[in-house]
């Protein structure tokens, strides 16, 4: 056998045994999927489980929502005519300013250590 011959077929072991392997590994990362998937198909299904026990009740409160989106507008207009007889009176003791404490304000050093003059 000729040594062109041999590493032919050494080439030809070496690709089959890589492909070999490159299947092994791609296979055991599909099983790791399928079964990521099935777990994944049982929480689906119970969520459907439990949508299934609150619908019943979505719809009373379906319902219940529409009686009081359509009563809004009323409400909104009695609002309306509370608010037109209420007027604001402003207490003149409050406008004095604002509360400040008894030892005055206080300056920050730190605006000071940047640069900025804040007086």
């Amino acid at each position: 056998m000729s040594g062109l011959a041999l590493w032919s077929v050494i080439n030809v072991v070496a690709l089959i045994a890589g492909l070999a392997i490159y299947l092994y590994i791609v296979g055991r990362q599909l099983k790791t999927v399928a079964g990521n998937l099935e777990t994944a198909a049982d929480t689906v299904w119970d969520i459907k489980a439990d949508a299934e026990r609150i619908e019943p009740g979505l719809t009373a409160i379906n319902t219940t929502g529409n009686v009081v989106a359509g009563a809004l507008p009323l409400l909104y207009g009695f609002g309306e005519g509370i608010v037109v007889g209420a007027t604001f009176v402003h207490d003149d003791h409050v406008a004095e300013g604002v509360n400040r404490p008894a030892m005055g304000t206080r300056r920050s050093r730190f605006m000071e250590s940047v640069g900025v003059d804040i007086s």
